[in-house]
Parts: C-alpha cells; structure tokens; sequence
C-alpha cells in the first residue's frame, strides 16, 4: 500500500484526504507531524515548510496541490524526485472569469462609481470602446493565453508579454527582457499571471509601475512575490497606479493592520481567483501515484530548472 502524505506550513490539507481516498481507496493518507508519516512515498503538498520533504527517506514523488510550484521549489533541501503540479481546465475558465471581471470593473470605471456613491455623488461616466482600453497579460501559459484570447474576443485590445516568443491570434505579443518596456509603455490595465522564478521575483516594482501608460490599473493574479509591497503602495498613493485589484500576497493571509487593507483605490481578494476543487486534486494526485507504481510517464511534471 503507498502511503502519502499532506505537508503544508500554513494551511489544513486535511479535507483533501477523503477526495484522494475517494480516487484510490487502496492508497494510505496521513498528515504532516504524525509518528507513521516518515513511511510516505508521496507528499502532497502546498507551502511546506523547509527540510520537511527531505526529511522522508522513502520518498518517490513530490505533489502540488495548484499549477504552482514556487513555494515547493524554493526549499534548498528538495531532493531529486519528479515534482508534479495540478492542471484543471476549470482553473482557467475561473481566472478568466476574475480577471474578466478585474477589466470590466477598470474599464467601465465602476472603481469611480463606488467612489461617487460613498460621496453621494450622481454622475455618470462616459462608456467607452472596449477597443481604446489596451489589455496586457504578463504570462502566456495555458492559463494567461486563456486569459488574453477571452479578452480579446470582447474586443479589447490585448497585448502579451512572456519569456519566449509566442504567437497568439489577434494579440500583440512581447517576449523576453527587450520587450517588456514597450510591453508595458502601452498597457492601460496590466494583468499579472506569470509564474515565480528567479527572473520573475519582484517584476511587480516601481520601474514596472513608471513604465505603464499614465493612470493605469494592476489586477495581479500570479504570485505574492511577484509583488514589491511598498512599490505599488507608493504608486497608488501618488497616483502613478490609479487602481489595482491585488489576489496574492507575499504573505498569506494578510495579517491584519496590513497597510494593503486600507490602500487607496485597491481592491484585496484572498487568494481565490480560481482554485481547482478537491476532487480534481485528489483524482489528478491518485492517477499519478498509480503512474508511479507502474513505472509509467507522470502527468503534469514540472521541469525544476525552469520553475514551472
């Protein structure tokens, strides 16, 4: 019987047992700290806490939880085993459907209308062609080539910045460190949906913020690092940013008395852009554990050196 085990640092995992149990009644789950932990083949895991991966001596496979890895990844003490993400279709139908709503809010200038109402003030704004309001996605994977193409199709001008070149229909598409300047120069509302390596900790900063067209909108949906805290602070209270609507954080949950809750024009969600469901987790995580004991190819493996 393989045993897996849950690891997180700040979150229960706990309720994901019965969906995996529930994919593969034959496996064996347990949870991070318990005596017969130290037995798991398989961790499973979101944010786990430093050396406690390295600390199963009978482990065959590392598992996300998310399409993201970072918080895995970043452990120095990680040891050579093939690292496997969760990749759910319905994951990027909920980021479209957030971010969907992210530009709509900016652009039919629903921010000023709740500020109008706070102030008792009627006025209506101009509605504008979704086509003068430039879109940019920062991050053309599956999930952000997903995010610009929705965009698109509701005629907005959508332009797209990634590592390597790519070629998306009807979308102006930017690549590598050369082009993310003019990227940004022409971007009204910029749209944050990379992933987390070396490259792209702390893209989200102050030179970021000064290269955007004058008044722009951030809706960051990638990761908490990404983001320099006190830069985009310093934007929205001088104006560079006029909006932002920010999901992660680079630490979560946002503690309380956190300067972010009451940032001026800023929206906080937390962390639910899109979250695949237990089921999927636990169906994607049982067809890799019986892939491991057959010696068969897993699905969804990241390639560590590239981070994702």
């Amino acid at each position: 019987m393989t045993k897996l085990v849950l690891i997180s640092r700040d979150f229960d995992l706990s309720h994901l047992a019965p969906a995996i149990l529930r994919a593969a009644p034959e496996l064996e789950v347990t949870l991070h700290g318990r005596e017969d932990a130290a037995d798991a083949e398989v961790a499973v895991c979101w944010n786990p806490p430093v050396g406690a991966i390295a600390a199963l001596p009978k482990l065959r496979l590392v598992h996300s939880i998310a399409a993201g890895v970072d918080n895995i990844l970043t452990d120095p003490s990680l040891p050579g085993v093939p690292v496997c993400r969760v990749v759910d279709p319905r994951h990027a139908r909920g980021m479209g459907e957030f971010v969907t709503w992210g530009v709509l809010h900016f652009h039919r200038q629903l921010d000023r209308v709740i500020s109008n109402q706070r102030d008792e003030n009627w006025f209506r704004f101009e509605q504008r062609d979704p086509s003068t309001c430039s879109v940019g996605v920062m991050g053309l994977g599956e999930i952000g080539s997903r995010v610009a193409t929705d965009l698109h199709r509701l005629g907005f001008a959508v332009r797209g910045w990634a590592r390597r070149a790519r070629d998306l229909p009807g979308i102006e598409t930017f690549e590598g460190s050369q082009g993310l300047e003019p990227f940004l120069q022409g971007t009204d509302i910029l749209v944050c949906l990379l992933p987390l390596t070396d490259e792209t900790r702390g893209i989200l900063n102050a030179r970021t913020f000064d290269a955007l067209r004058p008044g722009a909108k951030l809706i960051h949906v990638g990761r908490g690092e990404h983001l320099v805290p006190g830069d985009l602070l310093s934007a929205l209270n001088e104006e560079r940013i006029s909006g932002a609507i920010v999901d992660v954080f680079p630490n979560e949950p946002l503690p309380r008395g956190d300067p972010f809750w009451r940032a001026k024009n800023m929206i906080v969600t937390p962390h639910m852009a899109s979250v695949a469901s237990p089921d999927t987790i636990g169906l994607q995580v049982a067809e890799n554990v019986r892939r491991l004991v057959k010696g068969e190819a897993l699905h969804n493996v990241v390639d560590v050196a590239l981070g994702y």
